[in-house]
């Protein structure tokens, strides 16, 4: 069996093509993928040969960890069934392509455990749940932020959650497009709250950046309070590094949050579902799987695209 796939053979080098579907068991679970997003994190370093050593990485590759999905096939006993809405987190089931992630597919097989049911009506937000859960996993695991860095859509999950959780977060915001826009809180140019005298620094006790840019740490160290915390809730593809005068002075706390898991992803869906995150007004661009080719390249240069969207649903 076949299926169509984004295929990339090396940096920049990406395009659609037919790879083989190889099931790794016969208990797998065979998904119609109707839509995948496009990581401007992780992806991002894929298409630019910038990822550093990771499970799985080399080329040529299939990307997407993002994406949802219709059952077409089940084995008995794995609760699901031909028909079902499912979250797909990726899969590794394309022979010699490298499922990293592999969820940029037409049709994906993979284990019944790893996929996520959602509600018949879902649609391309159901793609979005890997990073609404990587907002809930790194606010479980501390007290909430008062700062968020970064209004792209992991910002402002992260955002949303801290509000639904009771907190009221201030966000930075260097692109006055992201600015733009009714929230339930503020969002502000960084520069008006660090003037260049640092006289008036406003200051946070808990900081969380969503940039991946880890050239901003010396900044942030000199907004935190006195054993404030810096929670680094991006991907960051290099050494992460801070001059230590002012972390000593502020006996600063650095923590690092990593993927979902299961009881976050279960959290997130509850909250989903009863409509108290809303997921679907970040989608910005949506286009045919067949233009992966110029959607990808534009996903990752266009700030104006908060989230590109691949429907899948006729690729053939």
């Amino acid at each position: 069996m076949d299926t169509k796939a984004v295929v990339l053979q090396g940096p920049g080098d990406l395009s659609l093509q037919t790879v083989p579907l190889v099931p790794s068991g016969k208990d797998e679970v065979l998904v119609d993928i109707h839509h995948s997003g496009i990581s401007t994190g992780t992806e991002k370093l894929l298409w630019t040969g910038e990822m550093p050593p990771f499970p799985g990485m080399g080329y040529p590759l299939i990307p997407g960890y993002e994406a949802m999905g219709e059952v077409a096939e089940a084995p008995a006993g794995s609760g699901f069934h031909p028909g079902n809405k499912v979250f797909v987190p990726g899969a590794s089931c394309f022979g010699e392509f490298r499922g990293l992630f592999g969820g940029a597919a037409s049709s994906v097989a993979t284990s019944a455990d790893r996929l996520v049911r959602l509600q018949s009506g879902t649609g391309a937000e159901g793609a979005l749940l890997a990073l609404a859960a990587t907002a809930q996993h790194a606010l479980a695991g501390g007290k909430l932020p008062d700062l968020i860095v970064g209004h792209g859509v992991l910002g402002r999950l992260l955002a949303r959650l801290t509000v639904l959780h009771g907190g009221q977060p201030i966000v930075w915001e260097t692109d006055t497009q992201r600015r733009e826009g009714s929230h339930a809180y503020d969002v502000l140019d960084p520069a008006l709250d660090a003037p260049r005298d640092h006289r008036s620094l406003r200051s946070y006790d808990c900081i969380f950046d969503a940039t991946g840019d880890a050239s901003l740490l010396d900044t942030l160290l000199r907004h935190i309070t006195k054993g404030g915390e810096i929670v680094l809730a991006g991907f960051y593809p290099g050494s992460v590094s801070f001059a230590f005068p002012m972390a000593f002075i502020k006996e600063a706390r650095l923590r690092v949050a990593a993927e979902w898991s299961r009881e976050d992803m279960e959290a997130t869906v509850a909250l989903v579902n009863d409509g108290r995150l809303q997921l679907d007004d970040l989608i910005t661009h949506r286009v045919p799987a067949a233009d992966a080719e110029t959607a990808y390249p534009q996903a990752f240069s266009d700030k104006s695209c908060l989230k590109m969207i691949l429907d899948w649903r006729g690729t053939a």
